[in-house]
């Protein structure tokens, strides 16, 4: 038997573009890093990465809050770009875990948390006239879920979802699957 479709009605979501709708994902691609200087005046070299997939995706840089894992990870001169999940709750987990699984997902989704941080050890580097670090080498231990992330450039830019931020369900029927993109 066919799943109702699922009804959403809004006017404008802002820079989110509804693609389709039929449940949440948890997932979400991003940029986790690029070569241009951060807020500490580091450079991070995008191709000097050193890492095994999947990385685990964790909150604010605490070990004690991993939420998902990095899937793929794209590498080039420019940047890496990576997908990850946000692992979905089940009835049997521990009720912590799973509201921090919510929330986390929940501050994606409304936006509270679009940034991405890399969590990594540099093995070749230089200091630079700026009092920082050009990072050549580097072991990429984790991905973070940031509030401000170092890179400015970093974070999340798009996401799967049944709903955007803000939306009322009634009104206009929707497609298989939504992704909304928050960056161009």
């Amino acid at each position: 038997m066919p799943a109702e479709p699922v009804r959403c009605k809004f006017a404008n979501v802002g820079s989110f573009r509804l693609k389709a709708a039929e449940a949440d994902q948890w997932s979400f691609t991003g940029i986790a890093s690029t070569p241009t200087l951060d807020r500490q005046n580091d450079t991070v070299d995008p191709l000097g990465a050193k890492f095994a997939l999947p990385l685990p995706l964790l909150l604010q840089h605490d070990p004690a809050q991993p939420v998902g894992h990095i899937l793929s990870a794209t590498v080039d001169k420019s940047g890496i770009r990576v997908a990850g999940k946000i692992t979905e709750p089940t009835a049997d987990m521990p009720a912590g875990l799973a509201g921090r699984l919510r929330e986390a997902w929940s501050s994606i989704k409304t936006g509270l948390v679009r940034g991405l941080s890399i969590g990594f050890i540099p093995t070749d580097f230089a200091f630079n006239d700026r009092h920082g670090l050009n990072i050549k080498a580097w072991d990429w231990l984790e991905l973070s879920l940031v509030t401000v992330p170092a890179q400015p450039e970093a974070g999340i830019s798009s996401f799967k979802s049944i709903t955007p931020p803000s939306v009322r369900t009634g009104g206009y029927p929707l497609r298989a699957q939504s992704t909304f993109k928050l960056r161009s």
